[in-house]
C-alpha cells in the first residue's frame, strides 16, 4: 500500500521503479532517486511540513534538497554511514576507484547543500569536518536503545542443553554476516581459547553473504561440535538466545567503515547486562572504554582475541562490575530518549534561519 497508517505515524510509501531501463547500473539509481523525488513533491504539497528530514544514502538526501528548495522548506541530512564505504564493503566498488570518487563527491555535495547534518558518531563527524563542512553544521545523535526493552534474563535451559552450552562458557554474536563483522578471526581464535578453556562453546545468530564461508571455515578448523550456526530466527526469540550468551564478541576488522561508524549491537549487549569483548577499531572505540564497560583487543588478530576470550572465561569474578558499567553508560549515556531530544535544537536552528516558527518543534 502506498500509504500506512501504524501506531500513530502515517507513511508515504513509493512504488518502484519499472522498466527494462530502470533495472540498468547507474540508470537504476537515477531512476530511483526520480521516482523519490515525484513521490516526495506530491507528500509534501498534501502534508506541507516544516522541516524535511533525509537520511543516508545520499539516494534519499537528493531528491528531498530539490523538493525542499522547491517548496521553500529547510532540510536536515542525517548520515548513518558514507555509501561509498558500504559499496567498498559489499563488493560493489573499489576504495578509492572511479564509481567510489563518484559517491563521495555526491554525499559531499548533499552535506554541503542540507541546512543542517546530524550522524551518529564522532567518526563520520571527523570526516565531515575533513571535507570542509562547518562543524557548527554539525550534530552528533548517536546511537540508543529504548532500554526498556532490554533486559538481563536467566539462562534457557532448553537451549543450554540442545547446543550443550555451560553456563559462564558461551561466546555470542547476533547480527549480518558481512565480512568486515571479522567472524572468520574468531573462528580461528577458538582452537586456542579451547586448549585454554575446552567447555568454551559459540552461538552465531543472523546469517548474510559470508555464511557458507564460514562454515566451510568452521569444519576446516574441525569446530563443527563448537561453533553453532543458529541461522536467522523471529523476534521475539532473540532475548531467548541472547540469556544463552555469555560474552558477547564484536571482531570487526578494521576499514574505513568500521573505523568511522559505530555499531547498534554492543548497546543492546550492554543493555540486556552482557559483558562485551570488541575489536578496537574506531566505532568500537566510541563506546567502549576497555576494563570499564567492556573489553577491547587488536583487529584482526586471531592471537589477541583468543588471549583476552581465555582471559575473561578464567576470571568470571570481574565480570559484574564490568557488565554494571555497561548498563549504566547505556541509561546514562544511550538511550532514545536522550538522542531523540538533541533534536529539538537542530529543527528549531533550521527553522529560525527560514523564518519560520521555532514553536512548532515539539513532542510527538
Amino acid at each position: 500500500e502506498l500509504e500506512e497508517h501504524i501506531d500513530g505515524w502515517m507513511f508515504y510509501r513509493t512504488p518502484p521503479a519499472s522498466g527494462i531501463l530502470a533495472k540498468l547500473p547507474v540508470v537504476h539509481y537515477r531512476s530511483l532517486m526520480r521516482a523519490t523525488q515525484s513521490r516526495l513533491a506530491a507528500v509534501v504539497k498534501q502534508v506541507r511540513p516544516d522541516i524535511l528530514h533525509a537520511h543516508s544514502p545520499v539516494l534519499d538526501a537528493f531528491p528531498a534538497l530539490a523538493v525542499g528548495k522547491a517548496a521553500g522548506i529547510p532540510v536536515v541530512y542525517e548520515v548513518r554511514a558514507f555509501w561509498e564505504d558500504a559499496a567498498v564493503d559489499l563488493g560493489t566498488a573499489r576504495e578509492w576507484g572511479p564509481r567510489y570518487r563518484l559517491t563521495r563527491a555526491m554525499e559531499t555535495r548533499a552535506l554541503q547543500r542540507a541546512d543542517a547534518v546530524t550522524t551518529i558518531c564522532e567518526g563520520l563527524r571527523g570526516d565531515m569536518l575533513k571535507r570542509g563542512i562547518a562543524a557548527d553544521k554539525i550534530t552528533v545523535i548517536p546511537n540508543a536503545v529504548d532500554i526498556a526493552q532490554f533486559h538481563t534474563a536467566t539462562a534457557d535451559a532448553q537451549l543450554l542443553e540442545k547446543y550443550g552450552l555451560t553456563r559462564g562458557c558461551t561466546l555470542g554474536f547476533a547480527g549480518s554476516f558481512y565480512a568486515y563483522e571479522g567472524l572468520d578471526v574468531l573462528l580461528r581464535a577458538m582452537p586456542m581459547v579451547l586448549r585454554v578453556v575446552p567447555q568454551t562453546r559459540v552461538l552465531l545468530l543472523g546469517g548474510g553473504p559470508q555464511d557458507a564461508d564460514l562454515r566451510a571455515l568452521s569444519t576446516q578448523l574441525g569446530l563443527d561440535d563448537v561453533v553453532h550456526f543458529v541461522g536467522r530466527v523471529p523476534h521475539s526469540e532473540v532475548s531467548r538466545y541472547y540469556s544463552a550468551m555469555d560474552i558477547m564478541v564484536y571482531p570487526r576488522i578494521s576499514r574505513r567503515l568500521t573505523e568511522l561508524v559505530t555499531p547498534l549491537k554492543p548497546l543492546e549487549a550492554m543493555a540486556m547486562g552482557k559483558l562485551v569483548a570488541a575489536s578496537d577499531v574506531g566505532g568500537h572505540r566510541e563506546l567502549v572504554e576497555d576494563g570499564n564497560n567492556g573489553h577491547l583487543f587488536p583487529a584482526g588478530s586471531a592471537e589477541a582475541l583468543a588471549q583476552c576470550l581465555a582471559s575473561l572465561l578464567k576470571n568470571p569474578e570481574g565480570w559484574p562490575q564490568v557488565i554494571a558499567n555497561g548498563r549504566e553508560f547505556v541509561e546514562r549515556k544511550r538511550t532514545w530518549a536522550a538522542s531523540v531530544d538533541r533534536y529539538r535544537a537542530v529543527y528549531a536552528g533550521v527553522l529560525d534561519r527560514h523564518g519560520r516558527a521555532a514553536g512548532k518543534v515539539h513532542d510527538r
